[in-house]
């Protein structure tokens, strides 16, 4: 994982970046026959037979999102011309812009022989997308000081949605810096997709497993040293339940990485148990002494288990950063993971959780319902038509 916040230049910006890179898009007539829906391929057929016409279909969703449309769009224009056909795209919102329910992000227009069997596959690449950069930029903007790193694509189901996610990312991160100035997603974990976020290489230190080879979690420090003597190292410090112990032993292992800034303690401590230390009593006598604000007004079971709960909770942050600071390891960071999405990172935000990066790949749709991107004809020839209660949708 990284060790500090930084931001990508300007020409770094999702804007910039490449699509598709490595990603097998269904594109060929074959693979776009095999995973449409059998009811489009069959009125595909019967337009042929009974004459072409052209049409307007509306592409909108149910509820709020951050509009990420560009790998869609991509793979539509790709088909085109593959095809030989012209699609006219009317985008209402561009990339990075809030969109509401309901509202069509665009319009496309074609003729219908060409466009009817796109629409499964078009709307796959869509809604998802979306629905993560709305969860992205409400996590960056909520800790706009906090560097953010990707952690998606182990819990993505296939490449396809790894680069879907990781795209989401950079444009709910993308928005949150224009809008808040935050220091958004910096990173994610893997090469394939690290051009999202203005890099040539995913970032990453150590897992669990490392350490458990390792035997202590110095021993895993020292042989990372050894193997990465110039990069910047985060120690997972949770694996023994000794998280401040292992990690201020390792800070004193590594003087100089810990006052240049190149030493950070990852916490993932597991929700069974608070980390070393910690108790119920002593996670509120914590926050009381650090964040007194956070607590006074009513919470959630939810909100109450983020501030001083069981594993990575608010209280936990700080105590690592009280036992940092006493022992003057101020230049020490904390690296946090473990269940942060939008809910938590609010929680660590009204806590003001001494936090300098979050490992994260609970911005993914926790509701799959959610995701679900829609599509309606709304213009045959250029005349207005639509299914009774989809008004709304007809182009003004």
């Amino acid at each position: 994982m990284p060790e500090g916040p930084s931001r990508p230049k300007a020409s770094d910006s999702p804007a910039t970046a490449q699509s598709g890179r490595g990603v097998n898009w269904p594109a060929d007539e074959a693979d776009i026959s095999a995973w449409t829906d059998v009811y489009f391929k069959r009125t595909r057929k019967a337009v042929e037979r009974f004459g072409d016409t052209k049409v307007t279909y509306a592409v909108f969703m149910r509820r709020p999102v951050i509009c990420a449309p560009r790998l869609a769009l991509d793979w539509l224009a790709e088909i085109a011309r593959r095809r030989g056909a012209k699609f006219d795209v009317d985008l209402r919102y561009p990339e990075g812009k809030w969109v509401g329910a309901g509202e069509p992000m665009f319009y496309v227009t074609g003729p219908l022989s060409q466009l009817v069997d796109l629409e499964t596959l078009l709307l796959q690449k869509l809604g998802p997308a979306c629905v993560a950069a709305y969860n992205a930029h409400t996590m960056c903007s909520d800790l706009p000081n906090v560097a953010f790193l990707a952690m998606d694509a182990r819990h993505c189901a296939g490449t396809e949605m790894a680069e879907l996610m990781a795209y989401a990312a950079s444009v709910g991160s993308e928005r949150a810096r224009r809008k808040v100035g935050a220091v958004g997603f910096i990173g994610n974990a893997t090469d394939a997709t690290a051009h999202y976020f203005g890099l040539d290489a995913g970032r990453g230190t150590m897992p669990h497993a490392f350490i458990g080879y390792a035997g202590s979690t110095l021993r895993a420090a020292e042989m990372y040293d050894e193997t990465f003597p110039d990069e910047p190292m985060t120690v997972l410090v949770d694996y023994f339940a000794r998280e401040v112990t292992d990690g201020l032993t390792c800070c004193r292992r590594f003087p100089r990485r810990a006052a240049a800034g190149n030493l950070a303690l990852r916490i993932d401590t597991p929700g069974g148990r608070f980390i070393e230390g910690l108790d119920p009593p002593e996670s509120y006598a914590v926050l009381e002494r650090n964040a007194p604000g956070a607590l006074r007004g009513y919470r959630s079971d939810d909100e109450l288990r983020y501030l001083v709960g069981p594993g990575v909770s608010a209280a936990a942050v700080w105590r690592m950063r009280e036992c940092l600071n006493r022992e003057g390891f101020t230049k020490v960071k904390i690296v946090v993971s473990s269940g942060f999405g939008p809910a938590k990172c609010r929680l660590m935000a009204d806590a003001k959780a001494p936090i300098d990066v979050i490992g994260t790949g609970s911005y993914l749709p926790g509701k799959w319902s959610e995701t679900y991107a829609t599509a309606d004809v709304v213009e045959y020839d250029g005349v207005p038509r639509v299914k009774v209660g989809r008004e709304f949708l007809l182009r003004r």
